[in-house]
């Protein structure tokens, strides 16, 4: 057997064997009554499924508007908001609102930096320490965690801020991976108050020539 063909299946071996050990873990913070920052940050792929329950949003945080924009061009790439007065609408599907799909055209990838402008809302409790983990990945394969603090929220408050990203370097190759297999790139963002998981929200994204930025 040629030295090639050792490596390989060693290199195969090894990957299925992290890839078990993604889903044995993430199987086990399903057990947990409480999901924090570090068990997070040791996840070493995209989650199969969301690792705390609607219901775990006891503060009542509401993401009422999103908007991504280029740092250097200043561009808005991306916008959207809830319009003023709208009331949820009841869902068969008990994780309604929690997974969006971007689509961007292919130069997206060769960005440095945007930044993404939030508005959210709060209930009627404070909250000291918000705190989101996001984590995104290529076909399981880590690309970049990004990791931000939002401070304190008074309650009954609407708030708005701006964190910004910066993107990691692709070489040419995973560019080119990445534009001919859509939504194969995921994320999994998650909100923490003191160091508790109490929202989690999924997205995927494809890169197409068709689409505006």
């Amino acid at each position: 057997m040629s030295t090639e063909k050792k490596r390989g299946g060693f290199l195969a071996r090894k990957a299925k064997k992290a890839e078990e050990h993604g889903i044995e873990y993430e199987a086990k913070l399903r057990t947990k009554e409480c999901v924090n920052v570090e068990d997070v940050l040791k996840l070493n792929r995209i989650t199969s499924d969301y690792l705390c329950p609607i219901t775990a949003n006891t503060h009542k945080i509401d993401f009422t508007k999103f908007k991504i924009r280029d740092i250097e061009s200043g561009v808005v790439l991306f916008e959207i908001a809830k319009p003023q007065g709208a009331t949820e609408i009841l869902s068969s599907d008990p994780n309604a609102g929690r997974y969006v799909r971007y689509e961007f055209p292919p130069e997206f990838l060769k960005l440095k930096q945007i930044g993404a402008t939030v508005e959210f809302t709060i209930g009627e409790k404070p909250i000291n320490n918000f705190r989101m983990i996001e984590r995104h990945y290529f076909k399981d394969q880590i690309i970049k965690s990004f990791d931000f603090d939002f401070g304190f929220c008074m309650p009954s408050s609407v708030n708005t801020c701006e964190h910004i990203y910066d993107l990691p370097g692709l070489s040419a190759e995973l560019m080119k991976e990445m534009v001919e297999n859509p939504f194969a790139t995921k994320s999994d963002s998650f909100y923490f108050v003191d160091d508790q998981l109490v929202m989690h929200n999924k997205a995927d994204y494809a890169y197409k020539y068709n689409a505006s930025m």
